[in-house]
């Protein structure tokens, strides 16, 4: 089976998000998020990329693309 090495993680409903992605990170998963997730993520201390720094443009239509 093909490991996961990366995943984007970019939700409107937040709750849970942080303990899902926790566990993704200690199996080794790279994480990018979209702004609010990601800043969500920071404050729960879970290491996470935003989306814009790996693609090189601006996250659009506030967020959701």
């Amino acid at each position: 089976m093909a490991r996961i090495r990366r995943a984007i993680v970019s939700v409107s409903d937040k709750s849970g998000v942080a303990e899902f992605a926790r566990g993704l990170s200690r199996l080794g998963v790279e994480l990018f998020a979209s702004g609010g997730t990601a800043g969500l993520l920071r404050e729960k201390r879970v290491p996470v990329r935003l989306i814009e720094e790996y693609t090189g443009f601006p996250e659009m239509l506030d967020g959701r693309v």
